[in-house]
């Protein structure tokens, strides 16, 4: 840490503070920054009140619009302390010169491990039995808890990236099938991305959903995303399959795939993340709290002690580079972070 980031008086805003960073905030104000925390669903106006003396934006989830942007006139950066961008009007920091950044690698293999237990709780049905035996203290071997086996399964990944790639490494441990949809990784790099079992690209999304008996998605939310996966792309899957998201919430069309748990058009599904966040019992959402063949995990398949270690230490260094006018270094490969040509350097 520089002597002058030390003596230097600056001011950071971090935005969703239900999400707690202790390390993070310590880490800041331990430098002689002072920090203001925001709560979750804080409004624009709030919100730019708050940034109109601000050198330093950390954010999670609340959306940072071109107004936000534009109103903070001594903003030197923003930091997404997670992995998403969507929520961020890049396109208007691009056009102020504010750099924007993320933090891309601290949890690829924890984000996979939780996909990789959803997948395994909906085939072995760990919480009906677990409610069956919270309530009766006993579940005899009827039909009804019937689980499945995932050697000999197909595994589809939407999306092979670092998640999706670490995903496959899983399954191939387990002798699964793997196959994957990605128009932006090649069929020789994705065939060498599962090492413990290769993936096989499927050029064609509905192909791949008609041949698999799991479908996790691991892509990232963008226009070509949104709502990648509907009505026709759930009428594609097997009765039998079940359906995982830990990526982004919109990616899925929740409405469709309501319907087509409600239709038993597909057997299951588990959902770490949704379209609007946080979810609460009168959510669109909320005939799926009652279904046994789906689970819904409140967005913290990345919360461990160990990533969240990771996430602290990337965090504070993009900050530092922010506040001592250094180029920040972007780890993502995201092209919306790419296209920026000011206070950045790249990564490899």
């Amino acid at each position: 840490m520089s002597a002058t980031f030390k003596a230097a008086s600056f001011k950071a805003v971090r935005t969703d503070r239900e999400l707690e960073c202790p390390d993070i905030d310590a880490g800041l104000v331990a430098r002689g920054v002072e920090l203001v925390t925001l709560p979750e669903g804080i409004g624009e106006d709030a919100l730019i009140a708050a940034l109109h003396d601000a050198d330093l934006l950390l954010m999670c989830y609340t959306p940072i619009t071109a107004r936000v942007i534009e109103a903070a006139p001594k903003l030197k950066g923003i930091v997404k302390y997670g992995v998403g961008i969507d929520a961020i009007d890049i396109a208007a920091a691009i056009a102020r010169g504010i750099p924007v950044v993320n933090v891309p690698e601290y949890a690829e293999e924890t984000v996979a491990e939780g996909a990789f237990a959803l997948m395994i709780a909906l085939a072995k049905k760990l919480l009906p039995i677990g409610r069956e035996m919270d309530a009766k203290g006993w579940a005899w071997p009827t039909p009804q808890w019937l689980g499945l086996d995932l050697a000999g399964r197909t595994l589809g990944l939407v999306g092979t990236g670092r998640i999706g790639r670490s995903m496959a490494r899983m399954a191939g441990g387990f002798r699964m099938r793997v196959i994957g949809y990605d128009p932006n990784v090649s069929r020789d790099a994705m065939r060498a991305g599962g090492q413990a079992g290769d993936i096989e690209k499927v050029d064609d999304l509905h192909v791949l959903l008609q041949q698999c008996d799991i479908v996790s998605i691991h892509a990232v939310l963008n226009a070509e995303t949104l709502d990648l996966i509907g009505a026709r792309e759930l009428a594609a899957m097997k009765r039998t399959a079940v359906l995982i998201n830990v990526s982004r919430g919109a990616i899925v069309n929740e409405a469709a795939l309501v319907a087509a748990l409600r239709e038993q058009r597909i057997a299951g599904a588990a959902l770490d993340v949704f379209a609007q966040e946080p979810l609460h019992v009168d959510h669109p959402l909320a005939a799926l709290y009652e279904m046994d063949n789906v689970i819904l995990f409140p967005h913290l398949t990345f919360y461990t002690q160990e990533a969240m270690a990771r996430l602290t230490e990337d965090t504070l260094a993009r900050c530092r580079e922010i506040l001592e006018g250094r180029p920040v270094l972007i780890k993502s490969h995201d092209p919306r972070l790419r296209a920026q040509r000011q206070g950045v350097v790249f990564g490899e």
